[in-house]
Parts: structure tokens; sequence; C-alpha cells
């Protein structure tokens, strides 16, 4: 297997690539950034060390491409090892009222459209938290784990009181996925000690602010048109840190730390997040395998105290967006909840 991607351990006798292939850009919404064989794409990723993918219920027609991969893989003479992280999202307009067999339904399908006896690992998300439910549904995946549908569960987009209550109830957790960048470090403020205290890790997306943390856009007027909802969702997080202009002295500050490293702005971002306590992996949300070997410069780069010093600096400039994890996203009617699609689960 090519390059140098290191792995680290999750869970006893489970572990993961430190960089994973993000599913959210092959699905319906994004199809002009899918390659023409996206099946290939993902042996190219596994080939080259980065052999974790993350997916959902919700990304349409994501799981049934990683099956159609997953069904390639087990015909070869020598299959290739790899994790598959999906999430069980349920509806927004379903919470109340939510049962278990409706769970287990979803948690049947992703099955068979993964193509897998039991799914590596299941991150959990709630939409809505004055709607009550979430720790017995959570409750509800950990005895569906039990009966061996499941090897790891996990949650996504809690928020730290949120994640302790499903801790309490006696659910073991083994990651969280969260949204962890330069821009959002929201995880730092309480969630990293939730996580270090009960041995979790976090898996983050967003590092790359959906390509913002690049030198694509270093000296760049603000963009009047997006492609996407995920340019759309990371513009308004530029805009809470103190807007465009502040978001360009980050980008030289990166740029002047990448010339020291002869890298680029985005391997540096992503390394800063990476050597954050109790962080996992990257989630890099690649449109195709044209530029996975770049990944390997992410392991070749190591950060030193200038460089923590300068980006401090910068940082303290910044302000932190509002809140606890995803609790800005969390309001369906603000900015950042508008552009959210709620209910995606229904057959």
């Amino acid at each position: 297997m090519e390059g140098m991607i290191d792995r680290i351990e999750i869970a006893p006798g489970y572990t993961a690539s430190r960089v994973i292939k993000g599913g959210w850009q092959l699905s319906d919404g994004h199809n002009d950034a899918v390659s023409a064989d996206p099946v290939a794409d993902m042996f190219a990723f596994v080939e080259r060390g980065i052999d974790t993918f993350d997916c959902a219920d919700i990304y349409t027609g994501v799981e049934e491409l990683i099956g159609q991969f997953n069904a390639a893989n087990a015909r070869r003479e020598q299959p290739l090892a790899v994790r598959v992280h999906t999430k069980y999202v349920p509806d927004y307009d379903e919470l109340d009222g939510l049962k278990k067999s409706q769970v287990e339904a979803i948690i049947d399908r992703s099955l068979a459209r993964l193509q897998q006896e039991r799914l590596d690992m299941v991150q959990f998300h709630w939409w809505n938290y004055e709607v009550p439910g979430w720790v017995e549904a959570a409750q509800w995946l950990q005895e569906i784990q039990q009966a061996g549908k499941i090897e790891l569960l996990s949650l996504t987009n809690f928020n730290s009181a949120k994640t302790q209550e499903i801790l309490d109830a006696g659910v073991r957790l083994s990651t969280t996925q969260v949204q962890y960048s330069l821009l959002d470090p929201r995880p730092a403020k309480a969630l990293g000690t939730v996580c270090a205290r009960h041995d979790m890790h976090m898996l983050c997306y967003g590092s790359l602010a959906g390509g913002f943390l690049s030198d694509r856009w270093l000296g760049k007027e603000q963009p009047s048109a997006l492609q996407n909802r995920s340019l759309t969702k990371y513009l308004l997080m530029i805009e809470e840190i103190g807007g465009w202009a502040l978001f360009q002295d980050l980008l030289q500050v990166l740029r002047r730390i990448a010339d020291r490293h002869d890298t680029t702005i985005a391997t540096v971002a992503s390394r800063w997040v990476l050597d954050q306590p109790q962080v996992a992996s990257v989630i890099i949300g690649s449109r195709n395998a044209d530029h996975v070997s770049r990944y390997h410069e992410l392991f070749r780069l190591s950060l030193d105290d200038e460089d923590r010093r300068t980006i401090e600096g910068l940082r303290g400039q910044m302000q932190v967006p509002a809140d606890d994890v995803f609790d800005l996203e969390r309001d369906k009617d603000g900015r950042h909840g508008r552009i959210m699609k709620y209910n995606l689960n229904a057959d």
C-alpha cells in the first residue's frame, strides 16, 4: 500500500486512518463534483492508505455507491481492509413519537445499501433538543449494537451537555463527529473535556471549510454566488469569526507558515486540527482521486512552536462562534439552520 497515512486506534482492536474520505460530495446536489468512476476512486484512496470512509443514511445515493465498492472489493482475490462510518439521522418531523422499530428499519436499510453484515460505526444525530427522546434513541441503538448489527456507536453534532447525558445513561460511545477548524474551534470549549474524560475521540469535518481554507481563496474577493450549500455553510462561519478581511489575514498567515515548510495552506490548516487534543481524524470531502497523494503531506508536516504562536496570534483577533458545538446550526429558523435539509430519510 502506498503512502504514509497515519492510523489511530479509536477503540480496542479498531483502527482508522487519520484522514477519512468524506461522502457528502458524492451525494445528490454535488453531482458536478463527482468523478466518472467513484468506485474506482474509492480503490485509489484505499490503496494509498485512506481506508476509512464516512457517509450517512441521508447522503442520497452514497451508501449505495460504497456498497458497490464493498461488493467489488469482496470479489478481489485479496480484499482490502476498509472501515465505513455511516450515520443515523432521524427525520426532523419524526422525532416526536420515534419508535425503536423505525430506528432499526433505517439501520437494516444501511446494512443492505452498504452490503455489510455489520455496520462498522453508526454516528447518531438528533435535530431538535426541544423534542425529547435522544437518550432513549441512543439506548435503542445500543440494543441494536448488542444484537450484532453495529460494531461501534458514536454521535455526530451533539453538544457537550447532551453528549454527557447519553454517556450518563450508560451508552458507550467511541467517537463524536463535529465541525472543527481554525474558523470553528467550538469543540475546544467543553466537548474536548467530555471526550477526554470518557476516552472518546473526535472525527472532524469542515477542517478546510469546504475548500475556503486553501490557496485558491488567498487574495480573492468575497464570492457573491456559491455553487452549493456546503460553501454557503462555511461562508457563514467566515462571517462569524469577523468577516472576509480577517479571513484573508488568516490565509496570509497560513501561507507564510506553508512557505516555511514548502507545503500548502490546506495542509497547514488540516495539520492544526489533527494536533488538537482528542482529535483522531480529519474528514476530507474529496471530489475524486486526482489529488489523493497530497494528503501524505499532512504526515510529513510538523508545526513548530513558532508556527503555533503565529496562528494563535491571529486567532486572538477572531471571534469564536457562539455557544457550544452545532448550537448555531440547530436553530432551524436561523441563518445557519435555514440552509439545512431536515427530512431526507423518508422512503
